[in-house]
């Protein structure tokens, strides 16, 4: 099984982001919805994710919001890949596409269909969440991880959604994603991450690649 990417979602402070990319993270979520109990601003963002080592990237998580806002606060972040988890169109992702990494963020609920991801196959990366009346993101809430195999013959998909490192060994086999974004899976309390369970996290991707159960 080819190398699963790892993204831990909802950092706040360098100290997770430190432990993250210790074990394994190579995308670094930053949530730039101001409900969240993430929400972190662009300035206290630009401080953590100036000192990223090399190959590390930082995602910004946007909801909805317009798009010379999305510009503005990935200027001001140093963000060069947008999450955008809310309803934007196919033509907003494609225009951002030109200039930025886009990953474009799927709530998954009855009635799915893979299909409904073709108008979006221009983003670079599709991910995929459990449903949430409430949330836009960390909603802890899992789906039928064979709608997201089913789903890569849109692009590279990013499953999200109650991922643990009890589970994820088994939402990759069953899956077989670009990459795993875990959130609330990894944390002591909302915006703040639990090293041991990110370890343990990471040693299930691993285990899961080569074919352990």
């Amino acid at each position: 099984m080819p190398k699963v990417r790892i993204k831990i979602c909802g950092i706040t402070n360098w100290t997770d982001a430190k432990h993250a990319i210790e074990c394994g993270a190579t995308l670094l979520g930053f949530n730039f919805y101001p409900p969240s109990p993430r929400y972190i601003t662009p300035a206290r963002a630009r401080r953590i994710i100036r000192r990223l080592p090399k190959g590390i990237s930082a995602v910004g998580v946007f909801a909805n919001e317009p798009e010379k806002k999305i510009r503005a606060v990935a200027r001001v972040a140093g963000i060069a890949c947008l999450q955008l988890h809310g309803e934007e169109s196919p033509e907003m992702v494609n225009r951002l596409q030109r200039s930025l990494c886009v990953m474009k963020g799927i709530q998954v609920k009855k009635p799915f269909r893979a299909a409904q991801l073709a108008p979006y196959k221009r983003a670079d990366m599709l991910l995929l969440d459990g449903f949430d009346g409430r949330l836009r993101g960390g909603t802890g809430k899992t789906f039928d991880w064979k709608l997201a195999r089913a789903a890569r013959r849109y692009g590279r998909i990013v499953l999200a959604g109650g991922l643990t490192p009890e589970n994820v060994g088994q939402a990759i086999r069953t899956a077989r994603p670009y990459a795993v974004d875990v959130c609330s899976g990894v944390e002591s309390r909302p915006g703040r991450k639990d090293p041991a369970r990110l370890k343990a996290f990471q040693r299930a991707v691993r285990e899961a690649e080569r074919g352990k159960r």
